[in-house]
C-alpha cells in the first residue's frame, strides 16, 4: 500500500477553461486516498513541507473557508491548492473526476472542492462553440475587473459566476461571433428578472443524499438574490454571496455596458469606452474606510485575507440594521499607505441612501452597533497574533487619502460616450443644481469640522441631509464608535426648488405668448393670400 500510495493533481477555474492570462493564479485540486485527511495531513503535514521549500513563498492556509484552500506562490506563480479525500485506497492516474462515483462517502467540503473541476468540464460541454465562449469570457472578465465587479468574496461576480453567465448567452445565440455575444450579454442581463435562476441544463437528481439547490424545498435558497446554478451534481448556487447592495451595483454596470454597446452599434463610441475604469472614489460622497494593520507583511497577508472575507458580512449587517435604506458599495481592491510605519492595507465602501427613499426629519442611521458587531466577528480569527488590528472610519469624498489615486493625484470623471448632447433645459437644470450644491457646500463648511489626515484612526458621527451632505461633529476613538446618519431639512434646497418653479412658470408663459403670436401671424398671411387670390380672380 505504501508503494502504491499516490495523489492526482487536477486544475479548474480559468486555467481549466482556457481563459487564464499573465499574473492569474492557477486553481488546483489534489485528490488523495481515504486515509489522508484534510485537517491533519493537508493543513499540517503538507503545510510544513511546503514552508520548508525555497520555491514556495507567501504560504497562507485558510482551513475555515467555505472551500478550504492553501494559497502560496511557487516560483513566483500564484497557486490555490484544494484537497479532496475520496473513498479509495489507491487513486488511479486516469481518474474520471466527472463521474458521480467520486462523490461516494465524502463530506460537504470535499464535494465543494471536487465540484470546481466537475463544473468546469460541464461548462465546456454545454457551450455550442468553445473558442467563441473563451474569447467572450476573456473580454468580459477584463470588463468586470475594470468596472470593479469582479470579486466573489466581496459579493460580486467571480470566475465561475461569469463563466456560467457567458455560457448561457452562448446557448441563446449559438451562431453569434464574440463581438455580438458581448453585446447580447449586456442586453440579456440588463433585462433579466432576478431572482429567476440562470441554468445551463436541468438539475440532476442523484440518490447520494446531497442537497441540490431548490427554493421550493429549502427556505434558505429562497433568500438568494442572483442565483447562478452550477451544472454538475449536486447543483449549487455559485453566487450566494450577492447582497442587495452588490446586486444593485452589478445591475448598474450591466446597464452601463448595454448603453456603450448600443452606442458602438450606432458608431457613436469605440470598444475602448467599455473598458474605462470605474471612478469609484468620485461616485459617492460618503465612504467607510477599513484600515488593516499587522506587525509584519506575513501577518498582514493572512489578516487581510480574513478581513476581506468578512466585508460581505459588514454589508449585510448595514442593510439589516438600516432596513435597506442605507446602501453599501464595497470596492474589491485594497490600497496601502506607504507612509505608515507598520504593514498596512485599506478597503473602502461607498455609502448612499436608497434611491427614492423618503427621509423624515430627525431620522437617523446609527451604525455604531453594526460596526462593533463586525469588529467582534473579525476578532474571532483563529490565527490572530499581537499586532493585528482593524479600524473603521468615516471619510468624505474630499477626504479620501491620495495614496488610492494613480500617481497620488485626484482624477476627473470622464463623460459617458453613450450619452447624447444635453439640451439647453438640461444644461440650465444642471447649472441651477450646481449652484445649489455650491451653496450647500459653503453652508456645511461653516459648521463642520475638518478631519485631518493625522487623525485617520478616529471617526466622528455624521449627519446626512436630503442631498446626502454630511456634517462631522466631535471626533471620537474608532475602537468604540462608528457613524450616525441623520436626515435634516435644507433651507437652501427649498428656496432653490421654489426659484426653479418660478423660473419654469415664467418660461411656460413666454412659450405660450410665442405660440399665440406665431398663430396670429399665420392667420394674417392666410387672409392676405385670400385677398390676392380674389383680386386675380376678378381681374381674370
Amino acid at each position: 500500500m505504501v508503494e502504491d500510495a499516490n495523489a492526482v493533481i487536477f486544475t479548474f477555474g480559468s486555467y481549466r477553461l482556457g481563459v487564464h492570462g499573465p499574473g492569474a493564479d492557477i486553481d488546483t485540486l489534489c485528490v488523495g486516498p481515504s486515509y489522508v485527511n484534510r485537517d491533519e495531513d493537508f493543513f499540517f503535514v503538507l503545510h510544513g513541507i511546503l514552508s520548508g521549500m525555497e520555491e514556495v513563498t507567501e504560504l497562507q492556509p485558510i482551513p475555515d473557508a467555505h472551500v478550504p484552500v492553501m494559497k502560496f506562490k511557487f516560483d513566483g506563480i500564484s497557486i490555490d491548492l484544494l484537497y479532496a479525500s475520496i473513498s479509495l485506497l489507491v487513486v488511479p492516474d486516469n481518474l474520471d473526476i466527472s463521474d458521480v462515483s467520486v462523490l461516494y462517502d465524502v463530506d460537504e467540503p470535499t464535494v465543494r472542492s471536487l465540484n470546481g473541476c466537475r463544473v468546469a468540464d460541464q461548462i465546456l460541454k454545454h457551450v455550442p462553440n468553445v473558442e467563441h465562449f473563451r474569447t467572450t469570457l476573456r473580454c468580459l472578465k477584463y470588463w468586470a475587473k475594470k468596472r470593479g465587479v469582479y470579486s466573489n468574496v466581496t459579493g460580486f461576480l467571480g470566475g465561475v459566476n461569469l463563466a456560467l453567465l457567458v455560457a448561457r448567452v452562448c446557448q441563446f445565440y449559438p451562431n453569434a461571433i464574440p463581438s455580438m455575444l458581448v453585446s447580447r450579454f449586456f442586453r440579456v442581463y440588463t433585462q433579466w428578472r432576478w431572482p429567476n435562476p440562470v441554468m445551463l441544463c436541468a438539475k440532476e437528481e442523484e440518490e447520494l443524499g446531497f442537497a441540490v439547490w431548490d427554493p421550493r424545498r429549502y427556505p434558505k435558497d429562497r433568500t438568494h438574490l442572483m442565483p447562478i446554478i452550477t451544472p454538475a451534481y449536486p447543483c449549487m448556487n455559485s453566487s450566494y454571496n450577492v447582497s442587495t447592495s452588490t446586486l444593485r451595483v452589478m445591475t448598474e454596470q450591466f446597464q452601463f455596458g448595454n448603453r456603450i454597446c448600443e452606442a458602438i452599434e450606432l458608431n457613436r463610441a469605440q470598444w475602448s469606452a467599455l473598458f474605462k475604469p470605474y471612478m469609484f472614489f468620485e461616485s459617492y460622497r460618503n465612504y467607510l474606510q477599513v484600515d488593516i494593520v499587522a506587525a509584519n507583511i506575513d501577518d498582514l497577508r493572512s489578516w487581510k485575507g480574513w478581513v476581506e472575507s468578512r466585508l460581505r458580512q459588514l454589508t449585510l449587517m448595514i442593510e439589516r440594521d438600516t432596513m435597506g435604506k442605507l446602501q453599501c458599495h464595497p470596492y474589491p481592491h485594497d490600497y496601502s499607505d506607504p507612509s505608515r510605519p507598520c504593514s498596512h492595507s485599506a478597503f473602502f465602501m461607498g455609502l448612499q441612501r436608497k434611491q427614492g427613499e423618503v427621509i423624515q426629519e430627525g431620522q437617523q442611521f446609527d451604525i455604531r452597533g453594526t460596526v462593533d458587531e463586525f469588529r467582534q466577528s473579525v476578532g474571532m480569527y483563529s490565527f490572530w497574533v499581537p499586532g493585528m488590528d482593524i479600524y473603521v472610519s468615516h471619510v468624505r469624498k474630499r477626504q479620501i487619502p491620495l495614496y488610492v489615486f494613480p500617481n497620488g493625484h485626484r482624477r476627473i470623471p470622464p463623460s459617458d460616450p453613450s450619452s447624447q448632447r444635453p439640451s439647453n433645459e438640461d444644461s440650465r437644470k444642471r447649472k441651477d443644481n450646481g449652484t445649489h450644491m455650491e451653496e450647500t457646500e459653503q453652508h456645511h463648511k461653516r459648521k463642520a469640522l475638518t478631519l485631518s489626515p493625522q487623525n485617520r484612526d478616529s471617526v466622528s458621527p455624521v449627519i446626512v441631509n436630503h442631498s446626502c451632505e454630511i456634517q462631522e461633529t466631535k471626533m471620537e476613538n474608532v475602537c468604540g464608535n462608528s457613524q450616525v446618519f441623520e436626515a435634516v431639512e435644507s433651507k437652501v434646497e427649498v428656496e432653490t426648488v421654489l426659484n426653479s418653479k418660478t423660473q419654469a412658470a415664467d418660461l411656460e408663459q413666454k412659450t405660450v405668448m410665442r405660440q399665440v403670436s406665431y398663430s396670429f401671424i399665420i392667420i394674417l398671411v392666410e387672409i392676405y393670400l385670400g385677398f390676392v387670390w380674389v383680386h386675380f380672380y376678378i381681374s381674370g
